[in-house]
């Protein structure tokens, strides 16, 4: 299975690709900065893929071992980025946010960000020199120095992506084997963090007054979510047809982006936005496959942290568009319009792709290979 573990989530990832631009092909037609081309947003998104996809070549065959000892450049380059976001005219404030920065084309450093959080992750937590069981080298010191990137992402007003990165720095620490109890606490903790920016930002209070009574709020904060749930409930089983939705009509803001999944099921049904789940598993679960098998620590956890940080990403775009979770911008990975998400999530795979090419061969599930001393992962 795991020989060809690799092949399927290649085959999920471009499924999901090919879905991403023709879903952009039907519904950026209607977005409102468009500058008058219909197709303008298919052109620039065909122009990133190239982009990406040369980014993940380079990952896929570049030794990932690289980054295990110049991490901290990495890491560096992505703090400088999230300081220039706040330093205009190169740093740019949209929707109130101050996420982007302008280098030609727009760009946003919380994405490289994101890939920083890994390597540093992946490196620290495959130190053999400490012990992290203990409360200083398995949560204090490896959290405090992330918490800098973390605190400059969340000045920026981005909850989310803040969020994304805790969580995928749990899972990291799990299969490590950091302390249950330190990790149980750090949870707690985020999640009283997040609780209290939420009811203390009155946009993140609006959007949550939003989700907790959908129908009071369906034409002000609630407007995004209660028109995709009528894209949902009108798509049924086979959709309207590719082309015939509606929504996307100036009814569902970002109907090309953050909203695009609501845009799958009007118009395909439920069908393929079951298939579209079914691809993120499948990457998930083929992703783990290749991280078990990695020939070092170093690249299993990279390898666990790059999938997680997809799918995590991936669940809570689904969780939002059908109301499960409060609204938050996040794209859904390579099918939303977006050139910074897309990139690194191409980024990601091709980490998961040198892991694979450099990994040992698979044995079976209850074979010593999985056990080995020098691994250990809890998954």
């Amino acid at each position: 299975m795991q020989r060809n573990a690799i092949y399927l989530l290649l085959l999920s990832v471009a499924g999901l690709i090919a879905l991403g631009l023709v879903m952009l092909f039907s519904t950026s037609a209607f977005a409102r900065d468009s500058h008058g081309d219909m197709y303008f947003f298919v052109k620039r998104q065909c122009m990133w893929l190239c982009i990406a996809s040369a980014v993940a070549i380079v990952f896929a065959y570049f030794d990932y071992h690289l980054w295990q000892k110049f991490w901290w450049a990495f890491f560096g380059l992505a703090a400088f980025l999230l300081i220039l976001c706040f330093i205009p005219p190169i740093g740019m404030r949209i929707n109130g946010s101050s996420r982007w920065i302008n280098i030609g084309m727009t760009f946003q450093p919380s994405e490289l960000a994101k890939v920083a959080s890994l390597f540093f992750l992946a490196w620290w937590y495959s130190r053999t020199d400490i012990s992290f069981k203990e409360f200083r080298s398995g949560l204090l010191y490896p959290m405090g120095i992330l918490a800098s990137l973390m605190t400059l992402i969340l000045l920026e007003i981005d909850i989310g992506n803040t969020a994304l990165i805790g969580g995928t720095a749990v899972t990291v620490m799990f299969v490590a084997g950091a302390s249950l109890r330190w990790m149980g606490t750090l949870i707690a903790v985020g999640l009283a963090g997040m609780a209290f920016l939420a009811f203390n930002i009155s946009e993140r209070h609006g959007r949550l007054l939003a989700f907790m009574e959908p129908e009071k709020y369906a034409l002000g904060e609630g407007l995004q979510q209660w028109q995709a749930l009528i894209a949902f409930g009108s798509g049924g089983f086979g959709g309207l047809g590719l082309g015939e939705g509606r929504q996307k009509m100036l009814y569902l803001p970002y109907a090309h982006t953050d909203f695009i999944f609501p845009m799958v099921g009007e118009e395909l049904g439920l069908i393929f936005t079951t298939l579209t789940v079914a691809a993120y598993l499948c990457i998930c679960l083929c992703g783990a496959l290749v991280a078990i098998n990695a020939k070092d620590r170093f690249g299993m956890l990279l390898g666990f942290g790059s999938v997680v940080m997809i799918t995590l990403q991936a669940a809570v775009n689904i969780g939002v568009t059908t109301s499960l979770l409060p609204n938050k911008g996040m794209p859904l990975p390579f099918i939303s319009y977006g050139g910074s998400n897309l990139c690194i999530c191409m980024l990601l795979i091709g980490l998961i792709v040198n892991i694979h090419l450099q990994g040992k061969p698979f044995e079976s599930l209850s074979a010593p290979t999985l056990l080995r001393p020098h691994i250990e992962p809890r998954a």
